[in-house]
């Protein structure tokens, strides 16, 4: 299952099908239409081949405005999606644009990660992110591919989102959620993060790093919480803050679940 997931992809991080789950009703989140990774920076002429072949028309890249001009991303020639993107910062501190004091320790380093689930439910730009997202899948044909910049946290949001609307178990959105920690491509992650935060911090305990670049149970279940703090439940932030009515869940499930 983890080998189907996965695309072959050698400059792309964490390139997967997120279909494939059990929903309630007893169908099946379909494959080949839902893929999510990291950006696109380092994709090889073969990666944009790769994409090409799966016909990928509908782009949702998460980042911001700095991050977008800083890392953009690869395209092939005859690249023709439709990409959604944000006119500004999507996040006011990614653990990759992290600032402050010197030294981070593995605990600072999660509870870091711990605060920025935290504050994304209430964040602008996520807000009106997340919900474009479900609009482009409620609207746009074919298939299509959520990105951030590691491919991890707020993608990571964005994926567990959809699985709860379309009725996937909670054991297998955290699952999903999870996988990113199997990923292949770790090092192209690494390489385009870690230097960058060791210029601020210093050299970095490797826990520290494992939890600024993985993602933790603690960090689903701390955006959870907040959300059922802030918001009263995921349902109600679903629909009322996200947009997502009744009527488009229905025509979410008809078309991606099988």
């Amino acid at each position: 299952m983890i080998r189907e997931r996965f695309q072959p992809m050698s400059g792309i991080h964490n390139f997967r099908d997120y279909g494939g789950y059990s929903v309630a009703d007893g169908g099946r989140v379909r494959h080949g239409l839902l893929y999510r990774s990291g950006q696109h920076m380092e994709a090889s002429d073969a990666d944009l081949a790769r994409l090409d072949e799966l016909d990928i028309r509908t782009v949702i890249d998460l980042r911001g405005e700095s991050e977008r001009s800083n890392f953009p991303c690869r395209r092939a020639p005859d690249f023709s999606a439709h990409v959604i993107f944000y006119e500004g910062e999507t996040t006011s501190s990614p653990p990759h644009e992290a600032a402050g004091a010197s030294g981070m320790t593995p605990q600072m380093a999660f509870d870091r990660m711990k605060a920025v689930y935290t504050r994304m439910p209430n964040n602008p730009a996520m807000i009106d992110m997340f919900g474009r997202y479900f609009r482009a899948l409620d609207e746009r044909e074919g298939a299509s591919l959520v990105h951030c910049f590691a491919g991890k946290d707020r993608t990571g949001i964005a994926a567990a989102l959809l699985l709860h609307v379309l009725g996937a178990h909670e054991d297998d959105i955290m699952g999903e959620y999870l996988l990113t920690n199997r990923a292949p491509g770790r090092e192209i992650l690494i390489r385009q993060s870690v230097p960058r935060m060791e210029a601020i911090y210093g050299p970095m305990d490797p826990d520290a790093i494992s939890n600024l670049m993985d993602v933790r149970p603690e960090y689903l279940d701390t955006y959870r919480a907040a959300i059922n703090q802030q918001h009263g439940s995921v349902d109600h932030f679903i629909s009322r803050t996200l947009g997502v009515d009744e009527a488009m869940r229905k025509r979410l499930h008809s078309k991606l679940v099988a």
